[in-house]
Order: C-alpha cells, then structure tokens, then sequence
C-alpha cells in the first residue's frame, strides 16, 4: 500500500522493525493474558440451576432450555460456586461478591500479562481499569494498587458504564497515554463477574437470554511506548510472542440508542437491558463506519488480514459477519471463545485478541482491526499491524 498517514499523526511506511520503532511514535501491545474463576460448568449445568432454583415461577422452563442452547455457549465461568448465589440476598451483598472476585482475578490478570511481556509491576506508570458489573469507591483500581504494592506514582483511570465495548475502549485510552508519554507503559484491566448481575425475579426474554450468554473473567493488557526499554527493571528481555502495534483509533457515537444496550440500575441491582433492534443497527450503520475508519489509513476491507471481534453472541457475530461480508476464518477466534467462556463482556474482545496472539499469530506485516460495540450505543475500532 506504500506510505499512508497514521492517526497518531506519523506515517507508515513498511513492516518496521524493533529499532526503527523507536523513533516513530507508534505504540505496540506488548502482551496479553486473560484470568477466570476456578469454578466452570458446562451451559446444561447452568441451566439446570437455574431451572431448579426458578422452579414453579418459571412458567415455560422450555423456553429456558431453547434460549440457553442457542446462545453459542458451551461452558462458562463463575467467579462462586452454583449453590452460593441464592445466598445473595441483596445488591450490596452481590456488589461486595464483585469486588472480592474482581481483586482476585484482576491481580492474576495483570502479574500474567506483565510476565509475558517480561516486566513487573514497577514498571507500570498508569493503570486504567473498566469494569460495568459492580463498583466501589476507592475504585477498583485503588485496590489493585494497594494489593499488589504498585508504584505510588501511577497514574489512575478508573472507566464504568461501558459494557461490551469497554475493552476496545481501555484499550484505546491505553494507546493513547504510551502516545503521550513515550518512554511510559501502561496496563488496560477489563473484570466483569456478570453472574452477579442476574435477576432473580426476572422473567424477561433479555434476562433469560442473559443468564446463559454472560460469565465471569478478567483480561489485561500492556501497551508500551515508542521509547521504552526492551529490557524491563526485572532483567528479564520482553516476550518475543509481542503483539502488534496501535497505528490508530476510531469511535462512533450513535445518538439516542440508549435503549439498545446496558442496565436499568434500581434498589435490586443491574438490570439488563438488551434489545432486538441491535443487528439492525449493524446491518444498517457498520460496514459504512468501518469503511470510512479504513479509509483515513487509504485501506479497505479487502486489505485487513486479521479481525479481532467482540464475542456478542451469535446474532451479533453473524450480523458482523454478513455486513461486513468477512470469511467464516475471521470469526473463528471469536466463536471460539464465546464457546468456551460466554461473553465477558468489556474483557470479551481482549481474550479474542489473547487467542490471536498466542495461538494464531498473523504474518508480520499483516494489517488488523479490533472492534466492539457497547451502551452509548457505540462502536470502537482499532487499527493493528502485526
């Protein structure tokens, strides 16, 4: 394609190489390690559960079974054991469960992700967590900080409300700071225990849809500036499993679709909002805002070789698929992990990125798109070259 403009204001020119990397003000992934509770149960399992603590107030328990099946999950995992959630009895007691479990896999989220990327923990300088299924304050960040004795001088960026596309978003945010700050490196933590969202009393079509799409996990990513030192203070040299740089970022707002995704929040906790309307919106609206994203790089679809897709369930997935008209390998990775974890929600697009990069590594060379779409309504996307 020759030399195109970056959004990060430089031009791109060729593969590049580790030297030449350094002057040109491009940002890289330099890892990413995902962390999910011990306890995992296959999707029948779950269903059962559910159908025996329901029992007579669930009037169609078949609609249940058909639901759960047709979700694309096989198994998930939850942050407690099944016979403990009826013991939650109120939100507060749910949102304490969140910030128990969050801390938990949070801190082996973010010591795997520095591992891979042969750092430690002093060598973060800023931290920015998302997370939408519970909160705190000090924020869950905080915790983190004081848990795991990180450096006093990080600087903090705790981000709530942003759902599935919270991921895509941390992750750009993340870029954003390494761009600011060259010789900086930078985590982005997603931690969602969305099986403390479920309502009990909830009958609703979203809420039985819910129960058998969402699970538990974290993802953690380290994004490193141009000027960073390819030897960390731990002495140990960087992974060359590294990941590919950030050439740019693109969001698009969609006004007054509040409704198509998020919670109603009251005294019971997250209520889940999830409306039908959502693979219209795709359909009508996302092959053109990927194109014009593509187009300020002067690529097209044709020339992506790598899609990094949020696992949103099955009618997301096929919705993007067809819009965007992408071949049934670009979606493996996603369908992958929406059978074996459900959809984590914000940390649902960093686990698909994991996969890519420690299982299915594109040529160097090789151009990417991340993308996730969340409340607002919004859509992220973010371009990569391997």
């Amino acid at each position: 394609m020759g030399k195109i403009e970056s959004g990060f204001g430089k031009a791109i020119e060729g593969t590049g190489t580790a030297a030449q990397e350094q002057g040109t003000g491009f940002v890289r992934i330099a890892s990413v390690a995902s962390a999910v509770p011990e306890y995992r149960f296959p999707q029948e399992v779950i269903t059962a559960a559910f159908k025996g603590y329901w029992n007579t107030k669930l009037q169609e328990p078949e609609k249940l079974d058909w639901l759960h099946s047709r979700v694309g999950v096989d198994f998930r995992h939850l942050a407690f054991p099944l016979d403990r959630y009826p013991q939650f009895s109120t939100w507060g007691e749910a949102n304490a469960a969140w910030l128990e479990a969050a801390e938990e896999l949070g801190e082996r989220a973010i010591d795997l992700a520095l591992d891979r990327a042969g750092m430690s923990r002093q060598d973060l300088n800023a931290l920015i967590v998302v997370s939408i299924t519970g909160i705190a304050s000090p924020s869950l960040d905080a915790r983190l900080i004081n848990r795991m004795t990180l450096r006093p001088d990080i600087k903090r960026t705790p981000i709530f409300g942003i759902g599935c596309a919270g991921g895509a978003i941390g992750l750009t945010r993340a870029a954003d700071y390494a761009l600011a700050y060259p010789d900086h490196t930078a985590a982005i933590l997603c931690v969602e225990i969305c099986s403390l969202t479920m309502q009990p009393e909830d009958f609703s079509t979203a809420n039985l849809i819910a129960s058998g799409l969402f699970g538990d996990g974290a993802a953690a990513v380290i994004v490193r500036g141009s000027r960073t030192a390819h030897r960390s203070s731990n002495g140990s040299s960087q992974s060359s499993r590294h990941g590919p740089q950030i050439l740019g970022t693109g969001s698009v707002f969609y006004p007054d679709t509040e409704e198509i995704m998020g919670w109603d929040i009251s005294e019971t906790g997250f209520k889940i909002v999830l409306s039908p309307q959502l693979p219209d919106l795709i359909k009508g609206r996302l092959a053109g805002d990927i194109d014009a994203f593509l187009g300020k790089y002067q690529l097209r679809r044709a020339d992506i070789g790598n899609w990094v897709i949020h696992t949103g369930g099955p009618k997301v997935l096929d919705s993007i698929q067809s819009t965007l008209e992408l071949k049934d390998s670009d979606l493996d990775r996603s369908w992958d992990c929406l059978r074996q974890f459900g959809n984590l929600s914000s940390a649902s697009v960093l686990l698909v990125l994991e996969e890519v990069l420690m299982n299915d590594t594109p040529p160097q060379g090789t151009y990417g798109v991340l993308m996730a779409m969340g409340p607002g309504f919004c859509l992220e996307m973010i371009l990569l070259k391997w």
